[in-house]
């Protein structure tokens, strides 16, 4: 059981925010946005969705004495493919470039896009502890791309980067895989490369996904993140920023759509365990079945969903929350080693609805299980690496992970190199909070020896000048 770092548990719990307080998402929206997972889960036909010659605008550009700095922005493509969806702030994507006043080597032109971790607004922290010393030390350009929901791009009643539904996250991750593609396009345009990705925690993650769609070999660093963002939402210490009494409140209030997720579920075989659930074990509603709900709802979204809109707990459960207090100390006082779901239970907010109904703790425990459990199901369907295409070249993949990393636990997670045989897997000693104060030196090290390893593996590569391309 992997052990759980106690400074990664007392810092979350100082921070005061909640996610999802909105709950669920717009049920329309939801059924697009899984659909269109289909399509940008294989690089075959995620790939297409972003032409090579996508049109992209320099707005601005720096001359320092040691580097050059260009400013820019371009539609995200999502905004094509998924009209209506993403918030008018964040349909344009802003960027910034760190560029070296002369390319060491005229072959040799390594550029990394760097992409966000949890609240990284702007570029300040990337440029600063990231691009420029990889520039000064290695000679590698950075592309620095701002996150859909945050910075100049975060929607006007979004509070710092507390996102508002859980759909936001699967909106975020469509959005950076489209327009990581614009940005890599952009740069074989200008003739740069060998090209790579790299972030740290959420970042390491949407680097991780982008990759998985660019048909050549790119380097991959991805920090502090691992195969799935499940966990992060169910067993990690962000799981008690979440509001899961909203999430419950939409998901079991309305009794015509668990009727419907239970015909969903009693039709549901399951695969490896060639089992058919019957109306009498469903009715249990045990956690497995509410982890294969997760993974069906995504997989083939119910029709009936729409009736979610219609749900009269909703109102009853936003006037509760706002008067619930924050469980400021919850994280810090949970104990043990195999994560937090014990101490993120508690913070359950039942509506009066919901209250009412269950009539006893037995059946609000089972009820909080189910929805956790649900989450989980969506989380790994629409974010579990192995449900992506495998990057071209698994041997160019650095993945750099806390072996107490209380944010993104991997207990019972399929480990990385299950799914990409030939990536390298390394272990800092410590958790998330204090390997992003004591190793980013390790993490940009780990991105110079990608794009070595790349300059080893392919040394017949030449990159040509624009003008002879």
């Amino acid at each position: 059981m992997q052990p759980i770092s106690r400074l990664d548990k007392v810092y979350r719990s100082l921070v005061l925010s909640k996610f999802f307080t909105k709950g669920w998402g717009k049920p329309e929206n939801i059924k697009r946005l899984f659909e269109f997972r289909k399509i940008v889960c294989n690089r075959e036909t995620s790939f297409k969705l972003v032409q090579p010659d996508y049109p992209v605008n320099i707005t601005k550009e720096e001359n320092s004495s040691d580097y050059t700095l260009l400013e820019g922005h371009f539609v995200s493509p999502f905004v094509h493919h998924l009209p209506g969806i993403l918030p008018q702030e964040a349909e344009l994507a802003h960027f910034q470039v760190v560029l070296p006043k002369e390319w060491r080597d005229p072959n040799f032109k390594p550029m990394c896009i760097h992409m966000a971790g949890t609240g990284d607004h702007f570029f300040w922290r990337r440029r600063t502890m990231m691009a420029k010393p990889l520039l000064k030390e290695a000679g590698i350009g950075a592309i620095i791309l701002e996150n859909p929901f945050y910075g100049t791009r975060k929607p006007k009643e979004q509070l710092r980067s507390s996102l508002l539904n859980v759909s936001d996250i699967f909106v975020m991750g469509g959005c950076l895989m489209l327009e990581a593609l614009v940005l890599l396009h952009w740069c074989e345009r200008l003739g740069l490369g060998p090209l790579g990705l790299t972030g740290m925690s959420m970042g390491g993650h949407m680097a991780s996904i982008s990759a998985t769609n660019w048909p050549k070999p790119v380097v991959l660093v991805p920090c502090l993140s691992w195969s799935t963002a499940s966990t992060v939402f169910t067993k990690g210490v962000m799981s008690a920023a979440i509001d899961w009494g909203m999430l419950e409140a939409q998901y079991m209030g309305n009794e015509q759509y668990r009727q419907d997720l239970r015909k969903m579920l009693t039709m549901e075989k399951d695969k490896k365990m060639e089992t058919i659930f019957t109306p009498n074990m469903i009715s249990v509603a045990c956690e497995q079945d509410a982890f294969r709900a997760g993974q069906h709802f995504a997989q083939s979204f119910p029709s009936t969903m729409s009736r979610i809109s219609r749900m009269d707990a909703q109102e009853d459960s936003d006037s509760d929350h706002e008067q619930q207090p924050q469980q400021a100390t919850m994280m810090a006082t949970g104990t043990g080693t195999g994560g937090v779901v014990p101490s993120m239970l508690a913070g359950f907010h039942l509506s009066k609805k919901r209250l009412s109904a269950s009539g006893n703790a037995e059946k609000r425990q089972k009820a909080q299980d189910e929805v956790l459990q649900f989450m989980r199901g969506i989380m790994d369907e629409c974010t579990h690496l192995k449900n992506f295409s495998v990057p071209v070249d698994t041997e160019l993949i650095i993945a750099i992970a806390a072996l107490e990393d209380a944010y993104v636990p991997r207990d019972n997670c399929t480990h990385l190199q299950d799914i990409w045989p030939g990536a390298s897997i390394r272990f800092l000693k410590g958790g998330h909070v204090s390997s992003f104060v004591l190793y980013l030196n390790t993490f940009r090290k780990a991105v110079i020896e990608g794009f070595e390893l790349y300059k080893q593996r392919y040394p017949n590569v030449i990159r040509l000048n624009p003008e002879q391309q």
